[in-house]
């Protein structure tokens, strides 16, 4: 399949027996989705749909750091310094293409070995087989940058056992493979050394036969284990109050957590906690993703964004100043604001015959 959109073969669309795989391919910047990868994903998905030759849909990333590290923020930070629009289609696009792989009517496996984070979690984490390792890191840390859990993430988050997806996205801390299956953010756990002959054999077989037979017992989730401070700290709806509770657990990785939320936006902060609070209440996950259009224009707009692009990934002196500085300054209707609805510029994705996901 030729696509002129994809420069430099940013995604590598392969056919091995009845296997339609593909790899993202810029491993020099972790495998960041652009927006023609964006678009060169859909489009093989949609071509291979109905094609009979197609069985099963691999995604995976080039290189050994892991299968993609987000999005291109450096062109969303330019587009919001500018006030340009070019981030609303690409968000506009990538929603779309996560919603797709959830209801995609063939098998799609996605290897999240390695790093995942942000947009890397909404091109796999919805799929119908997701494998993670030892070595998987996965994380939605938009929070250090100004920005909210988006590509489904307040979704699937918030469906998390308890609290954990409350922590994980507040503190934008990354978790193990063992911790994302505790989390349902995956669905198997397998040796990084097998995945290639896992690979050959999908070409050949039933997708859930191979996948079956290579899983193996996730270990212990580490995340699990402090559910008994993460589940009480993270239960109130207000941000000064968790932070209270955090650090009077007395133990201490939930004062580390404290400390991590402190350091983030504020704004940022207060918008995920009610967004992770409105995603639990949402029938599905197109719901989910219409919300995160609102937060996420929204947020493009925030100082606070192009602050923390600005710290962490262009002048590199992750020393960010927010503003507001603290929770209990971040005004009311600045969060109720960015839930509000767009009009004519509303997402609008609907779960397919206005179906419900399981809960």
């Amino acid at each position: 399949m030729e696509d002129g959109n994809v420069e430099h073969n940013d995604v590598l669309i392969e056919r091995s027996g009845q296997l339609g795989h593909l790899v993202l391919n810029r491993p020099q910047a972790m495998n960041a989705l652009n927006h023609a990868m964006v678009k060169a994903v859909a489009q093989a998905l949609d071509e291979w749909e109905t094609d009979d030759g197609v069985a099963t849909v691999l995604i995976s990333g080039a290189g050994e750091r892991g299968l993609c590290a987000g999005g291109d923020i450096v062109s969303i930070y330019h587009d919001a310094r500018t006030g340009g629009n070019s981030s609303e289609q690409f968000w506009r696009d990538e929603y779309h293409l996560n919603a797709r792989i959830k209801r995609y009517p063939k098998p799609i496996v996605t290897l999240m070995d390695g790093v995942v984070l942000g947009g890397g979690v909404g091109i796999s984490a919805h799929a119908s087989h997701r494998i993670v390792t030892e070595r998987s890191r996965i994380g939605m840390p938009e929070t250090g940058i100004g920005f909210v859990p988006d590509v489904g993430g307040t979704y699937l988050l918030s469906r998390a056992p308890g609290e954990m997806g409350t922590h994980a996205g507040l503190t934008g801390s990354m978790v193990s493979g063992a911790d994302a299956i505790a989390m349902g953010m995956a669905s198997h756990y397998v040796d990084s050394g097998l995945l290639p002959t896992l690979v050959a054999e999908l070409a050949e077989r039933n997708a859930s036969t191979v996948v079956a037979r290579y899983g193996q017992l996730p270990p212990e989730s580490a995340l699990g284990k402090q559910r008994w401070w993460i589940d009480e700290a993270y239960a109130p709806d207000c941000v000064e109050t968790i932070l209270e509770r955090l650090a009077r657990v007395g133990d201490p990785a939930a004062t580390a957590a404290a400390e991590k939320i402190a350091a983030k936006s504020p704004t940022a902060v207060a918008v995920t906690l009610a967004a992770l609070r409105r995603a639990r209440l949402q029938p599905s996950l197109e719901a989910g993703l219409n919300q995160e259009l609102r937060v996420s224009l929204r947020a493009l707009r925030w100082p606070d964004f192009a602050e923390g692009i600005r710290a962490q990934l262009v002048d590199k002196d992750r020393n960010p100043q927010w503003s507001p500085a603290s929770a209990a300054e971040v005004p009311h209707d600045v969060v109720e604001g960015a839930f509000a609805d767009l009009g004519d510029r509303e997402l609008n994705l609907t779960a397919p015959d206005q179906d419900t996901d399981m809960q």
